[in-house]
């Protein structure tokens, strides 16, 4: 594996150059020192085992040791292998390259072209640039402190501080006992085993500048992200916010926002709105149809509290917000996935400052933004990657559709809320069929013709046209052009009809309201048909489909044609919208 990150290391390093440093790469940061000599001390220990270690500041006096460049899924990959290795820290997390200034590791390599950084002078001896070998541990290095002063000063330390210290070692994996700021046989060899990793005598005592250091890199993760405590007094809040990476943007009721400031994609949203237990319950389920809370992950509801976490592909967010004297509070944090221990230090921060303070947003203000039906209070609401028609032919809920509608689909609903199931398919006849997962009660089924119908005869089509947007289904009328396709196929019917892409999937009815067939895509295999040229496939052939998965359809004809009025209100009974999404 390390042979296989060597050869990636090479590559990117020999084709990287600082006019295209910042594109398309990102390194793994492993550490952050707040000295030069610190972070190359750092580095020469990581380069010992590692083969692609490099050196950045970071501005404000820090130092950053980082793995890379690698293309964003490599560094992905990295950091799972080495993180379950034990080669990097926990709290290991995705860099930019824009993050990184001059570069100080290996000494004297420039690979952004921003400058070296002058090695730094210790013993009057200046650092080498090759590593030590693997086989030769680094000497100790040598003590700030001598044993008693480290233990005078440590004395000196508050039972807060040294549950500090205990929080710290624990999070670096070295201890793993309670944090009751007795520093008792656990605590003094966890301590040893950080000195002895990072080149100290191990004497179990941490010296002054030792502690620094340990909570240096446990605050590594807040320091780079720039957390800082935010008082918003519009929306009555206080807290640690990572004003490093957002800003705040605007007002739009219930939500604060505070907008990305850079590549890293990073958004925090404060919640705060009067409301009751009903306004909460309201709220919850108005936050899960929203694009920024994947349907992934774990959501609880109480009496006057609730959370919700989702992840995707692309980031993970969590959303808090509780009940108290009439005022609903609280806030959603949106990070980058492959970067979960850092959001973790961050979230907890961020919980652990949170404060109401007096006022609360109103709801009737705004600071009138962008207005649109797929926006709740400048939010995007999750929309469905494609959405066609079908229709219910049992008093169960099965629904027949066109499978364009449910290939590659991670999720697919009727409605838009119930989940459903393929249970049949028939790709070269263009047909599905769906069993809804959740109890449905159709208002009306279709009843299939059994005989053929007249040529150029009225019908219509029931489809959600534009695809859900007017939240019921439309008819669209036409004529019966042919009872089979254009090369004789006797399973399609061909139709006068300008239907809309959304249509396909939706019923073919005729004056009667009984239903010929199931409307076919317009374009198929790469074919374009003329504006009012649409096909079906007949009833029989969704009959046989319907029968190889043990279903049957009802079937039979009405004695009277139907009004307009009549014919909609029975095709908006059984007509359903089928989504697809991601």
């Amino acid at each position: 594996m390390k042979a296989f990150f060597t050869a990636c290391f090479v590559t990117l390093v020999i084709f990287l150059r600082p006019a295209a440093a910042q594109q398309d790469v990102v390194w793994v940061q492993i550490e952050a020192q707040p000295s030069l000599t610190a972070a190359q001390e750092a580095a020469r220990r990581y380069a010992a085992n590692l083969p692609d270690v490099a050196g950045f500041s970071l501005g404000g006096g820090w130092y950053g040791v980082v793995l890379g460049p690698y293309a964003r899924t490599d560094a992905e990959q990295v950091l799972r292998v080495y993180r379950s290795e034990g080669e990097i820290p926990r709290d290991s997390y995705i860099q930019l390259t824009s993050r990184l200034g001059q570069q100080f590791w290996p000494v004297g390599a420039d690979v952004l072209g921003r400058g070296p950084v002058e090695p730094a002078v210790t013993d009057s001896t200046t650092a080498q640039a090759e590593p030590a070998p693997e086989t030769q541990a680094p000497p100790p290095q040598a003590s700030d402190e001598t044993p008693a002063q480290a233990r005078q000063s440590e004395a000196r330390l508050t039972l807060d501080e040294r549950k500090a210290l205990q929080i710290a070692l624990q999070w670096a994996g070295y201890y793993n006992a309670a944090i009751d700021g007795a520093f008792g046989r656990g605590t003094r060899g966890s301590m040893a085993g950080w000195q002895t990793d990072r080149g100290y005598e191990a004497t179990g005592v941490l010296t002054t500048a030792q502690r620094a250091e340990l909570l240096a890199d446990y605050n590594a993760p807040l320091t780079s992200v720039g957390m800082a405590m935010v008082r918003d007094d519009q929306a009555g809040i206080d807290m640690v916010l990572p004003m490093g990476e957002v800003t705040f943007e605007k007002y739009e009721p219930p939500f604060a926002h505070y907008a990305s400031t850079s590549d890293l994609g990073i958004r925090v949203l404060l919640i705060s709105q009067p409301g009751d237990q009903t306004t909460l319950f309201g709220l919850y389920e108005i936050m899960q149809t929203l694009e920024i809370v994947p349907l992934d992950g774990p959501r609880e509801r109480g009496s006057d509290s609730f959370t919700l976490e989702g992840r995707n592909d692309r980031f993970i967010s969590y959303t808090e917000a509780a009940l108290e004297s009439g005022e609903i509070k609280g806030f959603t944090l949106i990070w980058p996935v492959g970067d979960d221990a850092r959001r973790d230090r961050v979230l907890a921060e961020m919980k652990a400052s949170f404060q109401r303070t007096d006022g609360v947003l109103d709801p009737a203000a705004g600071d009138g933004g962008q207005q649109s039906v797929d926006l709740i209070s400048g939010l995007e609401i999750r929309k469905p990657r494609l959405s066609r028609s079908g229709f219910f032919v049992d008093g169960q809920g099965t629904v027949v559709t066109t499978s364009e509608v449910v290939e590659n689909c991670g999720r697919i609903t009727l409605e838009q809320d119930v989940p459903a199931d393929i249970v049949a398919a028939d790709a070269a006849l263009g047909v599905a069929v769906l069993r809804p997962g959740a109890p449905v009660a159709p208002i009306s089924v279709a009843r299939f013709r059994a005989t053929s119908p007249r040529l150029q005869s009225d019908v219509a089509v029931a489809g959600y046209s534009f695809g859900g947007a007017l939240g019921a289904p439309s008819l669209t009328f036409g004529t019966l052009s042919d009872i089979k396709g254009l090369r004789g196929e006797t399973e399609l019917k061909r139709l006068a009809l300008a239907a809309l892409p959304g249509d396909a999937g939706g019923p073919v009815l005729d004056t009667r309201g009984t239903v010929l067939g199931m409307l076919l895509p317009r374009a198929k295999n790469g074919q374009q048909l003329p504006l009012d040229v649409s096909f079906a496939a007949n009833s029989q052939a969704i009959n046989n489909v319907l029968a190889e998965a043990g279903l049957a359809a009802e079937s039979g004809e009405a004695d009277a044609t139907m009004t307009p009025t009549e014919l909609n209100r029975m095709a908006s009974g059984m007509t359903v919208l089928v989504s697809c999404w991601e």
